[in-house]
């Protein structure tokens, strides 16, 4: 997280305060100038400065769907099901012979060679939970000291910015209801490899106490300013890594790329168009609590992030979660997801970066083939659809199959780990030798299960 001095908000123990800066979730406060000073000159900005952005780096863009997206609503439809399974959407021709998809995703079926279906992902665990999808491992199942570290986190370890100025990681998720949707934790490799998130307006948290982006060359100024933090910060103690901070601020905070990179105003208005904005809106849940929510934009920012040398982005879009009116809720959502993703995998593909940006789209798991009372589909973890785009995979095709009712998988079962290892692989990243040392100094390879798919490679 990212705030710069702001509006004063209110925290959860009722004091209203006004924002500081935060990166990585640990407050960047309490520092003087001669500190700052110090961590400017460190050796990490001297490397760091060193590495220029490039087209080829290898990234990926992480579209989640929270709540469980219905797999035989999208990709997996079953048109002769009996009533109570197939539901209220017919299949539509894409532009690869033989593959069918949801009539309200158009977009998505026009440009259905340029992407890849897997429609036998199965052992997904039955967590409400981004983090088995951000760090290939189960919420509930066994951890090393410190937790697994999400996939942006390993690249950010792993291989380092690409240039100054830019995070390796970046979570564009909105806040939800259940912060397992939008949690992105870099486990045992700390918040040092943590992702940076902007937040509220995004290009407004870029503003430092009077000195907005055309005056961050101001260097004087902006060491200044930050001596002004010092009595208004929050002396947690979690210090850790301090100076690896202080550096990083510096670097983000004095160079224009970030913040051109989240400033989707500086596209062409003709792409701009194409994407689309808005999304799911925000609306009570229970309570005072808010249901997820997205923004087409942010598909668009993704795109502008991995161009400027971000190695890994994490969006999220809609809530999935339809225990109940799950037909009208996917009427509401199919479309803005239909347009989000046609528009970034195109898009994409014009500049030239589909060999070495991965897309993905997924949720935590399925829905039950049998519709339930209230017009709903409830969780279902015995199998799910996978989209793929890019990476430099064999696109137009789908991969699996389920049975009549879209229950369970009964060709090519695909494990939850080897699409992971197929994003590392992707990535460049070799699964089967890397290993990462947790907290208790013991090593961990990236994953159990490291062979990717091969009819993807």
């Amino acid at each position: 997280m990212l705030g710069i001095l702001g509006e004063p908000c209110r925290f959860c123990d009722g004091v209203s305060r006004r924002s500081f800066l935060k990166i990585g979730g640990l407050a960047f406060g309490g520092l003087s100038m001669s500190e700052i000073a110090r961590a400017q000159a460190a050796t990490y900005i001297g490397e760091a400065t060193t590495k220029t952005s490039s087209r080829s780096h290898k990234a990926i863009i992480m579209v989640f769907l929270p709540g469980g997206p219905p797999h035989q609503d999208m990709f997996d439809l079953k048109p002769h099901a009996p009533a109570e399974v197939r539901g209220e959407f017919d299949p539509i021709e894409t532009n690869v012979s033989g593959i069918r998809i949801c009539e309200l995703m158009p977009r998505t079926a026009a440009i259905m060679d340029k992407l890849a279906i897997i429609r036998s992902v199965i052992e997904t665990p039955n967590d409400h939970a981004a983090y088995h999808c951000l760090t290939g491992r189960a919420l509930n199942g066994p951890k090393p000291a410190g937790g697994w570290p999400a996939l942006g986190s390993v690249l950010s370890k792993v291989d380092g910015p690409v240039a100054s100025g830019v995070p390796p990681f970046v979570g564009l998720a909105a806040k939800m209801k259940l912060e397992t949707w939008s949690d992105c934790s870099p486990g045992f490799l700390g918040a040092a490899h943590g992702p940076f998130k902007p937040s509220g307006e995004m290009r407004g948290d870029l503003v430092l106490n009077g000195i907005n982006s055309g005056r961050l060359h101001d260097r004087q100024r902006l060491l200044e300013s930050f001596d002004r933090f010092h009595s208004a910060v929050d002396n947690s103690g979690q210090m850790d890594g301090l100076d690896w901070f202080n550096q990083q601020a510096l670097s983000v905070l004095t160079s224009s790329a970030l913040l051109e990179a989240l400033d989707p105003s500086r596209e062409d208005e003709r792409i701009r168009e194409r994407y689309g904005s808005g999304g799911p809106k925000l609306r009570p849940s229970s309570g005072d609590e808010l249901d997820a929510t997205g923004d087409l934009e942010h598909f668009l920012i993704a795109r502008r992030l991995v161009e400027a040398g971000v190695r890994c982005v994490m969006l999220n879009f809609g809530k999935w979660d339809a225990h109940s009116d799950n037909f009208r809720r996917a009427k509401n959502n199919l479309p803005l997801l239909d347009q989000g993703i046609a528009a970034l995998v195109t898009d994409l593909h014009e500049r030239g970066l589909d060999k070495d940006v991965t897309v993905v789209v997924w949720g935590e798991f399925g829905r039950t083939p049998r519709i339930n009372v209230n017009a709903g589909r409830d969780h279902w973890p015995n199998v799910m659809s996978v989209l793929l785009a890019g990476g430099g995979m064999r696109t137009g095709q789908v991969i699996g199959e389920t049975d009549r009712i879209a229950g369970e998988a009964v060709t090519r079962r695909v494990r939850f780990q080897e699409v992971f290892a197929t994003l590392y692989h992707n990535l460049g990243i070799d699964v089967e030798h890397t290993q990462l040392t947790d907290l208790n100094g013991r090593p961990h390879y990236l994953l159990d299960q490291r062979t990717p798919v091969h009819e993807l490679i």
